[in-house]
């Protein structure tokens, strides 16, 4: 019998992500401002197949006071995360599945009245050529099925790509094919998402700036990501993980209470 292929992330995953990151081409400009830029990949359909409803969206900074190696930092540190990111629920890792390879659960807070969102993922990292990435996709835990008080969302693939450009300057690039699930039109979080874009990346890029002096004064030494010998998580083999699919989540109806919303706002 064959074994399945590993559902962990090979070198071609991390080439091709890159690859992503630095094109232009069939990639739509949607903002363009203040050392900031957002895209849209625009794809024509194939004959016989549809493009694909929900958007890959890119976000480009240019960093001008922060390190390439601190901005890969506060995307891994969990302890900060909890400091800077308003959005943030609940998040936690739950197990490491190689070096540089954990599954991990994040949860957030939606505007009323959209339910709150939670998703799993496998996420890897890769430090090569002074080149950073991370990447994540949706999966399925048998310990953390959907909730019932949350929406289980969809990373088909989101990530980071961060370049120096001196010791102190970077190029960050966010990049990422979600699905919030729910009843929501596709346009509706394909427009969502190109306005959220901004606001988030001026956080992180705030995070950035204030990470060092954090750090100093919290487990300085205390980089997982970096060291794996110091990741106190538990093993899991990552056979005992499957990618998540969109179709068998279940698409909650969230119609009316939007429709609800609306009408108070107009009256």
């Amino acid at each position: 019998m064959m074994s399945r292929p590993s559902i962990l992330p090979d070198e071609a995953v991390f080439a091709d992500f890159r690859k992503q990151c630095l094109s232009v081409d069939n990639w739509q400009k949607k903002y363009d401002n203040n050392d900031m830029q957002v895209w849209v990949e625009h794809l024509q359909a194939k004959k016989g197949k549809q493009a694909p409803k929900v958007h890959k969206i890119k976000c480009k900074m240019i960093i001008k006071d922060v390190s390439a190696a601190a901005m890969y930092d506060v995307i891994h540190d969990g302890q900060y995360r909890k400091k800077w990111d308003p959005a943030m629920k609940e998040s936690f890792d739950i197990a490491r599945l190689s070096a540089n390879a954990d599954v991990g659960y994040y949860a957030w807070y939606c505007p009323s009245p959209i339910t709150n969102r939670d998703v799993v993922t496998l996420r890897s990292w890769q430090v090569k050529d002074d080149e950073y990435t991370i990447v994540n996709f949706s999966v399925k835990h048998q310990k953390y099925p959907p909730r019932t008080d949350l929406v289980r969302a969809l990373s088909i693939l989101t990530g980071y790509f961060i370049k120096p450009t001196g010791p102190n300057s970077c190029i960050f690039i966010y990049l990422s094919q979600a699905d919030p699930k729910g009843s929501f039109p596709k346009w509706v979080v394909n427009k969502a998402s190109q306005s959220l874009a901004p606001r988030v990346m001026k956080c992180v890029h705030k995070a950035g700036q204030n990470y060092p002096e954090w750090k100093r004064q919290n487990s300085p030494d205390q980089k997982p990501w970096l060291y794996p010998e110091q990741n106190a998580l538990p093993m899991m083999d990552p056979a005992e993980l499957s990618i998540q699919r969109a179709d068998s989540l279940e698409n909650v109806d969230e119609s009316s209470k939007l429709d609800a919303h609306d009408s108070e706002d107009s009256s």
